[in-house]
């Protein structure tokens, strides 16, 4: 990753997005609450750092160029990711205090969450959340109470969940074994057998997760390596694989961005695949407020086949 010093800064992205939108230099400034001149300085630092033209100016205004267009749309998902790292933030900040108190999974918290809640935040833009984050037992624990609405990942339901529970599943995920680019496994051209695959220490996580619980249950009846390292969270199992302490088998959604980097490599094992669905949990007897009905809702909408760049087609390689 480059830098953040060497990246555009997001004020700018958004100047460009609102010249778009409104047709205009001048207008475009005017949506972002800056002056017109300070937009067209700004402009042509865009332009000069990526060596392209941007805005094509005529007698009746300016437009974007076809590299423009192409550039704003990128912008305009740059922004979007940046809203949605604010909504979960502050989720996180407020933690139980809000209207809505959220439980959720590692995985679901890291991968999927800020999505929803920014899409949430732009539905209903006065609404306060509370984000606990935790691995599916925790989560199962705090549902328990009714006073909160899960997300968590696994085959079955968490078993500290000690209370009736209603629950909608929001997608399937997927689990994929990764390795560093340099590992043998990541250098052959044949799948990994499960035997192989039972036989090698692994990098995995705590007792308690979603992904372990998935993983144990995959191998049942099988003997395995006792791990490599057992570590509390995906970033810290990613790190490890990337460091070339040993493969991992971790959630698809947690590892296709170091995959598509390069960071990590995923592989095949032949004739297993291990799929869970990522579901929405809340007590029964407490229901759900309109306010988690609303995110359960976008959730599933946002998860949707075919419904944006998170639901995208599965890396090919894994377990």
């Amino acid at each position: 990753m480059r830098h953040p010093s060497l990246l555009p800064h997001l004020a700018d992205l958004a100047v460009l997005v609102a010249i778009g939108e409104h047709g205009s230099i001048s207008a475009g400034a005017r949506a972002v609450g800056v002056a017109q001149p300070n937009a067209s300085r700004t402009l042509a630092r865009l332009e000069r750092r990526f060596g392209l033209v941007l805005v094509r100016r005529g007698a009746r205004g300016s437009e974007l160029t076809e590299h423009g267009v192409l550039m704003a749309d990128w912008a305009r998902d740059a922004l979007r990711a940046a809203e949605r790292l604010e909504a979960g933030a502050a989720g996180l900040a407020r933690g139980a205090d809000g209207p809505l108190r959220i439980a959720a999974s590692q995985t679901i918290a890291e991968a999927l969450l800020p999505r929803w809640l920014g899409a949430l935040h732009a539905a209903e833009p006065g609404l306060r959340v509370g984000l606990t984050v935790g691995n599916s037992d925790d989560v199962g624990r705090l549902v328990s109470t009714g006073e909160a609405l899960g997300f968590v990942e696994s085959p079955d339901l968490p078993g500290t969940i000690s209370c009736d529970v209603e629950e909608r599943v929001i997608t399937t995920d997927r689990l994929v074994v990764v390795t560093a680019p340099g590992h043998a496994w990541a250098l052959r051209t044949r799948p990994v057998s499960p035997g192989e695959l039972r036989a090698t220490p692994l990098v995995v996580r705590e007792p308690g997760s979603g992904t372990r619980i998935a993983l144990e249950d995959a191998m049942a009846g099988h003997r395995m390596a006792a791990p490599a390292m057992e570590l509390p969270s995906n970033a810290a199992v990613r790190l490890a694989v990337a460091s070339g302490v040993g493969p991992a088998v971790l959630s698809e959604h947690a590892v296709r961005a170091a995959v598509t980097a390069g960071e990590l490599r995923a592989v095949m094992v032949d004739g297993l695949v291990v799929e869970r669905p990522l579901r929405a949990v809340w007590a029964a007897g407490a229901g759900i407020p309109a306010a988690g009905a609303h995110l359960v809702e976008l959730a599933t909408r946002l998860e949707a086949p075919g419904a944006g760049d998170e639901a995208d087609a599965y890396l090919g390689w894994g377990l």
